[in-house]
């Protein structure tokens, strides 16, 4: 381990890749990176769940790494730290899934209710009173394993997600004036959504988790897509026109922590 720019006094790591092999101080915070090398013209970085990696050519000396890595401490830090955040987030999120696990679906808390002399999987119409949750009643005995439940679970939640995500197409569809022709699920862990120029759409099941704001949000975004196959200044006005709250929406999905199995 090779340390850069190290201080008069020692200073705790603060953000260590597992697969670290040079530290350095970034911001008062003690960094230490994966370094990988490689066939590129530039450096460059990126920040994910293990920490920061730096890729660099095999021409580029040490010290110009380090360089480089120090002009951009301040990006690097922010990024390191809201990394560490959502993950402190996602754990906080976590569900134990079994019998009186709470879970976010449309943006509410249901409650799971295992049953198996249930006829079927089914929903509580109504919360007991003022911010209860309602009750998800599941067609398993109270003993099933948490794996068996989660699968359940989920595989519910996506039989709903059809319903409501045609609904919501039918109807901005019309706004928008496109023609949408085929939807699928997807179960992507970085987009919500995709278009193709062939009117098929993808939709991500998990946004069943979130608020139906978000939801139509994404729907625009996707529907959008199909006048315009880009992110131009044309594609961002068609979203406006229908959707003028688009960028506070667009944040919040950004801001989003799915619940853990």
């Amino acid at each position: 381990m090779e340390v850069i720019a190290e201080p008069v006094l020692p200073v705790p790591v603060a953000f260590r890749h597992p697969r670290a092999t040079r530290e350095i101080v970034l911001a008062g915070q003690l960094v230490a990176f994966e370094l990988k090398r490689g066939k590129r013209r530039t450096i460059g970085f990126s920040v994910g769940q293990d920490g920061l990696s730096v890729s660099a050519p095999k021409w580029v000396l040490l010290p110009e790494i380090d360089q480089a890595v120090l002009g951009k401490s301040g990006w690097i830090v922010k990024k390191l730290m809201d990394t560490r955040e959502r993950h402190r987030q996602q754990e906080s999120r976590r569900i134990d899934w079994q019998d009186g696990a709470v879970f976010p679906f449309l943006g509410e808390p249901v409650r799971l209710a295992l049953d198996a002399h249930q006829p079927h999987s089914a929903l509580d119409g109504e919360a007991a009173g003022a911010g209860a949750a309602r009750v998800l009643r599941l067609k398993l005995p109270a003993d099933a394993g948490p794996v068996q439940v989660e699968r359940m679970v989920h595989a519910w939640v996506r039989q709903q997600a059809l319903p409501v995500f045609t609904a919501r197409l039918d109807f901005f569809a019309q706004q928008l004036g496109v023609q949408w022709r085929k939807l699928s699920l997807s179960s992507a862990t970085t987009r919500w959504g995709s278009a193709s120029s062939s009117g098929a759409i993808r939709l991500n099941w998990r946004l069943m988790h979130l608020k139906p704001a978000l939801i139509d949000y994404v729907v625009v975004h996707e529907l959008s897509h199909l006048r315009f196959m880009d992110h131009s200044p044309r594609f961002w006005a068609t979203v406006q026109g229908v959707m003028p709250e688009h960028a506070a929406l667009r944040q919040q999905l950004r801001d989003e922590v799915l619940p853990q199995g």
